[in-house]
């Protein structure tokens, strides 16, 4: 495995997480052109964060897939933990969409005004298949990665793009309805069309799965629920409890100083970062997927790491500590001369993010490889506690600005976890060819 064959394989999935970048900022400003935009961008924050939050359970199964699915045995073992998941999310939303339920936390923990919780409750409800097609569309994509047809899942987030597009130009010229529900259903449709899509595109290998599922000859290695359930449930807290970082954060910039501008800024500087943490973000499949072929991937794989790593923060570099972020900030974004220039010392205190996120993905996939899920959510208990403490001490013993304050936190948070990853990760470094011994 060569640098140039790693890249190939990575790059479909870092282009896929690039275009799902996209999305906000197209559909924000669909509803930005239409009456109440107010009401209606509050509404579809809301119950896209709610739903974000309700999916949170099955967003790694994509990566189990990619490691476990190895069989016909394991595809049909990891379908059927799939579906239940699948259903219990579902579920989730139902709950969630129960009247009482749901006025409870719009009116008591949210204090959302009345317009805003009636626009949100319709639009949670156009979101009601959202975390299934999100689970059966990340199942078929862990098996397309790992048998390294990375390009076809890029190919299927184009078929979601498009439908997501189509969905909402249509419904914004040819109906009425509220800004919030037009954005919700276009992303109902982007992703279940997404999900139609790949399970089409992995039609080949799942008939090939199946054949040897019913094969006599079939490997004899198997996976019980039992272990199926041992592996995947620190991969299901982990986001679940990664999405605490998101409203904690939120609280804090509003108790720095210059709170209207620390709120004003942070997601925009946020959307910023994230084009470049994108691309660790993409790494962990394929670490996952290479590094179970041999010891010998190792090398590469670790030096394609360190200059993903760099080129990662590089990029960010040049537009935090040059020109071109005013540029992004005032010309491109829309942020007022005051506010670009209160955006660029956070985005500067940003500057080794991507490299962390890159390193984070690559301690990750070592460890599923590996079959060591549970250091995983123990990493992110112990990045959450760090952005906590961080901010609780910055913000109220200092008195830091909150924008500074959360970016210099959110940077403490992961150097910690990649700390708290690193012996772990040796000892799956120095015992995973007795465990991939064992499997064969």
């Amino acid at each position: 495995m060569t640098l140039g064959k790693i890249f190939v394989f990575w790059v479909p999935l870092a282009a896929t997480w690039l275009m799902m970048s996209t999305e906000g900022p197209f559909l924000s400003a669909i509803i930005a052109r239409l009456p109440d935009a107010k009401f209606n961008l509050a509404a579809y924050g809301v119950a896209f964060a709610f739903a974000l939050l309700v999916e949170s359970p099955i967003i790694m199964i994509m990566s189990a897939a990619t490691k476990l699915v190895e069989n016909g045995k394991a595809y049909v073992k990891l379908r059927n933990f799939t579906n239940v998941m699948n259903g219990g999310v579902t579920l989730g939303m139902l709950i969630a969409l129960y009247p009482p339920f749901f006025n409870w936390v719009a009116y008591k923990v949210i204090h959302l005004p009345t317009e805003v919780a009636t626009l949100t409750y319709w639009a949670f409800v156009v979101l009601l298949p959202w975390p299934g097609a999100i689970g059966y569309r990340r199942f078929y994509h862990g098996v397309l990665i790992r048998n390294d047809s990375t390009r076809l899942v890029a190919y299927g987030t184009v078929i979601r793009l498009s439908s997501m597009v189509i969905t909402a130009l249509l419904l914004y010229y040819f109906t009425k309805l509220p800004g919030a529900i037009i954005g919700t259903s276009a992303l109902s449709a982007g992703v279940v069309g997404e999900a139609i899509a790949s399970r089409f595109m992995a039609h080949r290998l799942v008939q090939e799965l199946m054949a040897d599922y019913h094969s006599p000859q079939s490997e004899t290695f198997d996976l019980s629920y039992a272990e199926i359930f041992k592996f995947y449930y620190p991969l299901a807290l982990t986001p679940m409890i990664s999405m605490g970082t998101h409203p904690m954060v939120t609280f804090f910039l509003g108790q720095g100083r210059f709170p209207i501008e620390s709120l004003a800024v942070f997601p925009v500087i946020h959307s910023l970062t994230f084009i470049f943490r994108s691309l660790g973000l993409s790494f962990m499949e394929v670490v996952v997927a290479i590094s179970g072929r041999g010891a010998e991937n190792r090398i590469p794989l670790r030096n394609f790491m360190i200059i993903l790593a760099v080129s990662a923060s590089l990029g960010l570099g040049l537009i935090a500590f040059t020109p071109a972020a005013e540029f992004w900030y005032y010309t491109i974004s829309g942020l007022s001369p005051e506010l670009t220039a209160f955006a660029l010392l956070p985005t500067q205190v940003f500057l080794l993010l991507p490299a962390l996120s890159v390193l984070m993905s690559y301690q990750r996939g070592v460890l599923v490889n590996a079959r060591s899920t549970l250091p995983l959510t123990w990493a992110i208990i112990v990045e959450v506690g760090c952005i906590f403490f961080v901010l609780s001490v910055l913000i109220f013993s200092f008195n830091w600005i909150g924008a500074v304050a959360a970016a210099t936190a959110l940077i403490a948070g992961r150097s910690l976890a990649n700390i708290y990853l690193a012996p772990p990760y040796l000892r799956a470094m120095r015992d995973t060819p007795a465990i991939e011994q064992m499997s064969k």
